[in-house]
């Protein structure tokens, strides 16, 4: 990828995740980059299709990140993985996830699916562990796992990080 291209990306990226992809015209994110507005409908075809580029990127993303998890046999460490993954998110990689966040709430972008696996591995770990109600104790963890993430993106991950511990007592894991 040229360096052009990824200034672009960088730029649109910075920029969609702090002020939302309806607020932020090619115009400006050209200015952020550096680059003439046509470079950019020449790299992406239109705004639409840069978006499209980084959503590409982010769910490669989320899917490297999601690995561990789902891919793991113990049930036990399946929770305290989830419970530790917004903690081992970096600071750089906060734009991805902002964005993400803000996506959810645009229709068209939206896709609830794209935990399910995650839900899925956690509802296995829960029945595992002779939960009462596997399916709702994933779906209640994975909630509480957003609304963290939400926070740490929001105010960093020292005030959350009580919670972190609460939940590895709460679970025994």
């Amino acid at each position: 990828m040229t360096d052009k291209k990824e200034s672009i990306l960088h730029a649109a990226l910075e920029l969609f995740a702090k002020d939302g992809y309806n607020a932020t015209s090619t115009n400006r994110i050209a200015k952020q980059a550096g680059v003439s507005e046509g470079l950019i409908f020449r790299h992406f075809g239109n705004k639409k299709g840069l978006l499209e580029a980084i959503i590409k990127d982010a769910e490669y993303r989320i899917g490297q990140l999601l690995a561990p998890v789902v891919f793991e046999d113990d049930p036990k460490k399946v929770i305290r993985k989830l419970i530790e993954l917004p903690f081992s998110i970096g600071p750089s990689e906060y734009d991805y996830w902002k964005l993400q966040f803000k996506l959810k709430w645009e229709e068209e972008y939206n896709n609830p699916d794209k935990m399910k696996p995650l839900v899925d591995k956690l509802a296995w770990a829960f029945a595992e562990l002779g939960y009462e109600n596997p399916e709702k104790e994933a779906v209640l963890l994975n909630q509480i796992i957003d609304a963290i993430s939400t926070e740490i993106l929001r105010d960093g991950k020292a005030a959350q990080e009580p919670f972190r511990d609460f939940l590895v007592g709460k679970y025994k894991v």
